[in-house]
Formats: structure tokens, C-alpha cells, sequence
């Protein structure tokens, strides 16, 4: 493959892999950071709004978008959609190795909406050329960079025309894929199967596999397009193959209008979760199913979205699952099939390198969530075993923090933790290693602690000590956080000018009612919502003159101030009781990491 030419010289090009086809031109954003889309990129105006990315604050309308891939949540091809809808997302989309996330958003525009990019895969030498242009031109995976035109090349014209034979090459397909594909199981199922298919020959799929159960992340409200998609299903009398469940939604589905929530956002929120309810999803509004009562066997085959639920259910439960971007999540649960690739397979599930964390004396809970977002950004796209961390004996709390920070900086779709995870244990560390590694040899990188301090600073960013808000629950709080909270604010109440607000489940509202630690948590002053997370929580339960958020989570703390035009802080449960107190939060480290 040839690199690109000076611009001004003739027109030799490179060609690349094509993951969508089309043709497009325009100025190139680039950057070697892989970024999230959800919480990244403002789907309203297509500028860029992660605060710890390189390209924070360009505009991503009309370029050609030169990134490695995507990171992060799997609602990155909602918004994705909502972009090209809109006519706020890039012009072309070029990248360093496939991408599921990103590329399903605009598969999904192209299939039921008639819009389309163009997305192309270049090798290392072709991807630094384009990354170093100022002007590219893209088509049908041929790439330029030249001020003039292509002879013959048009813009992307946003055809979804496919035949059988283009959906299906290379895909071994059972009766059952046939008769789906074919329409015997409803227009719904068959739309859902081409899809799949799609996605299956993506990921290099030579077949498809059956689930037990699915996760739904699809019902997050980003805009008129996921409500779109998810009408059309209902439109086309789709209904769950497997028993799925579903991800938090952007409101508090029974409290919304109390909570003074603007309408424009929560009648077609609410309308979402409604419309994927009636295709036969349990409403379980939460973006923690693993807290629930039917929990996944090691080994088993599922289809599970929303990124900290994903690696959640690879790693520490065993199960069986890719990072299902949404709208996938919602073809496999029509479907019941999903290709077989990635985790699903034994050697899409080992480790390619080893973290070794060093020792710290008296850690309190917000180590994990920091070790988590470390990990993660270390490891990249790579999935990573990491080492120094059983004597710590972590807990389901502190392996859900960990999960969800990294899932957050990281696009792998899980981790080992060696003597912990269940696929790195047994004998001594480095034999947990190597289990987890597959038997290979892996490099290890080890972690100095003035790195793990500049990271804790990477998500302090908010100057001062004032705190206006704390934010608990992300994700979702489990009964025993809870717990823990109510024991801490006993006999205590918050400070009038600070607002303490907490998210978890239906389930665990329930049980914490129950058990009595909503009654000691109203009475320090804090707020219980229920259906949303943080990263969907809006105004005014963020209070309007909220300036500064104290977190407890490594992921909100890292998307938070995108998403809400707030500064953050993160600590642990008992520093941010103190701080909800006292109205302050000193701007210092914990003992167990200044030491």
C-alpha cells in the first residue's frame, strides 16, 4: 500500500477495506485517541465534547473523521445515527481497524433511513497518511488526498439496496437463519437478521450462534432516531426471540413530570422504553443487570449492550458476550442469533498483556474505579490481565467500579484480574496469568504510583473546594452501597446548598425500602432516583446553579463534564458524605494514594 502524496501532486491513492461504501471529501479531523461518541460528541450540533480528548471542541460536521476507532459506550452508534439524521456527523469516517460501534450506527441509518457515510479501514502506513492530510476524498474504500475531484466519484448516495448473496457471503447460514432472513418469522425479524448478518461479516463471523437472553441499550433516548428505529421494529410487528431485558432509560419513567423534567424530553423518553416493552422487553430500566435475580452461568452464550454490563458479564461472571453496540442488541434479542465471534469464541477472550499494579496500605473504595480507568487506558483495544490486585480480596462493588471505569477509557470488551475473574485463577499469580493469557507469553507493563496520582488528578479537574452536588449510582447503586450510604449519613444531615442525589434499580429501591436505608438516606436530605443514570440525568435534578459534581464514579467522572457542562470531582463513599456535609471537598488525595 502507498502512502499519500504531497497535496498538489497527482492521484495515487490507497486502498482500504471497505466497511460501508460511498464516496464523500472534505477536511480531515484525525487524532490516534480513539474516542467515545456517547458522552464525546454532541449529537445536537456534531461538536466534539470529551474534555480529556485531544480533538475537544472541533466539529465533526461535514469532515472526514480519521480516528484508530471508538471507545467507550455502546451508545456510540445511537449517536452515530442521530448525527447523520440530523445532518450534524461527518463526512466520511476512516479507521485504523474495524469498529462495530460506530460503523452499526451508520449501517442502521443506511438500512431503514436511506443516509450514509462512507466507512473505510486502513493499514497502519495508509491511516498515518490520511491522519497527516488536510483534505481527503474517499470512494469505495480508495483514498486521496487532492484539492480537485475524482473522476467518477459522487457523494455518498445513501442507497441501502442489498442482495441476498452480498449480505450472506462467507456466512454459513442454519434453517433458521434462512427462514429469518427470508421473512417466515415476520418483516421485523427478517430486517433484524440483515443486520445481523451485516455486523456478523464485520467481525469476521463465518456463522451465527444462538443466545439465551439479551440486554437492550437501545432504549436510551439520544433522539428522534433511536425512538424511530425502535417504531419501526414495533411497526413491523417485531417481538423478542429470547428473554431481554432492558438498560436504563434517559428518565425516571414513574417521577419524570414531578421531578419537573421538560416534556420534549420526557414523553419521547418514557415513549422509548414503552415501545421496546411492548416488543416484549422486561422493563427493568437498569444499567446494572447483574444485580438482578437471573444472573448468567459461566459459559454461557448471551447478547448483553451497554459497555460496563458487557465487561461486567465477561469478566467477572464468565458469560458470553460482545460489545453489542445499540441497535444490534435489539436485532439479536428479535432474532435470538448472534455472530460468532469475539468473546463468544475461546480465543477472542484472552489476555494479550498483563498490568501489574503496585501496593497500596489502606485503600478505600474509590481505588478500583481509578484502577479500572487506568487499566483501561493502558490496555486500549487490548484485553488485559491484571496482577496485584487479589490480596485486596475485591468485592462485587469494587469489580462493578473497576468494570465500568474501564469500560469507560477502554474499548476492550473485558479484563482478567489474576486470583480474581474466573478465567485467571488457580495456583500463583503468574499461573492465573498465564491461564488468562491462553498459556502465551504476555508483556508485562507495571504501574509507578506517581501514575496512578496523576491519574486521580485526570478526574479532579474542578478547581476550588466547593461542591454543589453529589452523584452516587453510576453505575447503578447496588443494595449494599446502599447500605453503606445509610450507615454513614445516620443521625446526620446534608448541607442546605449541596444536593445529594442517588440512582439504582426498581429491584433495589425496593429492597432498600424494605430493609429501611431509603428512611436514613431522606432523612440526611438525599434524593432516590430510579430508571436513569447519570449519564442520561439532566437539569433541574441537577440543580441549574450546580457548578461543581462530586462523583464516586470513575465513568461519570471521565464522561460527566461533556455530557453536563459541570466540573467534577471523584472520591470515595465516605468523602463525598462529608463533603455533601460540610459543603467542601479539600483538594487533596487519600491517604492510601499520598502516602
Amino acid at each position: 500500500m502507498r502512502t499519500l502524496p504531497p497535496a498538489g501532486q497527482s492521484l495515487p491513492c490507497l486502498s482500504g477495506r471497505v466497511l460501508v461504501p460511498g464516496s464523500a471529501s472534505g477536511r480531515v479531523v484525525a487524532s490516534g485517541t480513539e474516542l467515545s461518541f456517547w458522552g464525546g460528541v454532541d449529537p445536537a450540533s456534531g461538536l466534539i465534547i470529551d474534555q480529556h480528548h485531544p480533538l475537544n471542541g472541533q466539529s465533526l460536521v461535514g469532515a472526514i473523521l480519521v480516528l484508530p476507532g471508538g471507545r467507550g459506550s455502546c451508545t456510540g452508534s445511537a449517536v452515530m445515527l442521530e448525527l447523520l439524521m440530523a445532518g450534524h456527523g461527518p463526512a466520511g469516517l476512516v479507521l485504523a481497524r474495524p469498529d462495530e460501534i460506530l460503523t452499526l450506527g451508520v449501517i442502521v441509518a443506511r438500512e431503514l433511513f436511506g443516509v450514509s457515510i462512507p466507512v473505510v479501514v486502513l493499514d497502519e502506513t495508509g491511516f498515518a497518511a490520511a491522519k497527516a492530510a488536510g483534505q481527503i476524498r474517499l470512494s469505495d474504500g480508495q483514498v486521496w488526498r487532492d484539492e480537485g475531484s475524482i473522476p467518477g466519484a459522487e457523494e455518498a448516495t445513501g442507497s441501502s439496496a442489498h442482495t441476498a448473496g452480498q449480505i450472506t457471503d462467507g456466512i454459513d447460514l442454519s434453517p433458521t437463519d434462512e427462514a429469518l432472513l427470508s421473512g417466515a418469522h415476520g418483516e421485523a425479524a427478517a430486517v433484524a437478521m440483515r443486520i445481523v448478518l451485516q455486523m456478523a461479516a464485520l467481525t469476521g463471523a463465518t456463522r451465527l450462534i444462538d443466545v439465551t437472553r439479551a440486554h437492550i441499550d437501545g432504549c436510551i433516548y439520544t433522539g428522534p432516531g433511536m425512538l424511530a428505529f425502535a417504531e419501526r421494529l414495533q411497526a413491523l410487528g417485531g417481538k423478542v426471540a429470547v428473554p431481554t431485558t432492558l438498560n436504563a432509560i434517559s428518565v425516571d419513567a414513574r417521577r419524570w413530570r414531578a421531578q419537573g423534567i421538560d416534556a420534549a424530553l420526557g414523553e419521547p423518553a418514557a415513549r422509548l422504553g414503552e415501545t421496546y416493552a411492548a416488543l416484549g422487553a422486561r422493563p427493568t430500566y437498569t444499567c446494572a443487570p447483574y444485580l438482578a435475580d437471573a444472573i448468567p452461568a459461566v459459559g454461557e452464550q448471551i447478547a448483553w449492550a451497554e459497555s460496563n454490563a458487557v465487561v461486567y458479564a465477561n469478566s467477572v461472571l464468565g458469560a458470553r458476550t460482545m460489545k453489542y453496540p445499540d441497535f444490534l442488541d435489539a436485532c439479536i434479542a428479535l432474532t435470538g442469533r448472534a455472530p460468532d465471534a469475539g468473546c463468544h469464541r475461546d480465543e477472542g477472550r484472552r489476555a494479550v498483556m498483563e498490568v501489574v499494579f503496585p501496593s497500596f496500605a489502606g485503600i478505600d473504595d474509590s481505588f478500583f474505579p481509578l484502577a479500572g480507568y487506568l487499566t483501561g487506558l493502558i490496555a486500549g483495544n487490548r484485553i488485559p490481565v491484571v496482577s496485584g490486585l487479589a490480596h485486596y480480596a475485591p468485592d462485587r462493588d469494587a469489580l462493578k467500579a473497576f468494570g465500568a471505569a474501564f469500560a469507560t477509557s477502554s474499548s476492550a470488551p473485558m479484563f482478567h484480574i489474576a486470583g480474581v475473574t474466573p478465567e485467571a485463577m488457580g495456583g500463583s499469580e503468574a499461573d492465573a496469568v498465564a491461564k488468562a493469557a491462553g498459556g502465551r507469553p504476555v508483556t508485562a507493563l507495571g504501574i509507578v504510583t506517581e501514575v496512578v496520582r496523576n491519574c486521580w488528578w485526570d478526574l479532579n479537574l474542578a478547581e476550588g473546594e466547593t461542591v454543589d452536588l453529589v452523584s452516587i449510582g453510576n453505575p447503578h447503586a447496588s443494595l449494599e452501597e446502599i447500605a453503606v450510604l445509610a450507615g454513614l449519613v445516620a443521625g446526620r444531615r446534608k448541607h442546605a446548598d449541596v444536593a445529594f442525589v442517588i440512582t439504582c434499580g426498581r429491584t433495589i429501591e425496593a429492597q432498600a425500602e424494605g430493609a429501611g436505608h431509603l428512611a436514613a438516606l431522606r432523612a440526611y436530605g438525599a434524593e432516590i432516583v430510579t430508571d436513569t443514570c447519570w449519564c442520561m440525568v439532566t437539569e433541574p435534578i441537577i440543580p441549574p446553579k450546580a457548578r461543581v459534581i462530586l462523583t464516586n464514579s470513575g465513568k461519570f467522572a471521565h464522561y460527566g463534564p461533556g455530557l453536563t457542562g459541570r466540573a467534577f470531582r471523584f472520591a470515595g463513599l465516605a468523602a463525598c458524605v462529608e463533603a455533601a456535609c460540610s459543603g467542601r471537598a479539600p483538594r487533596e488525595m487519600p491517604e492510601w494514594l499520598s502516602a
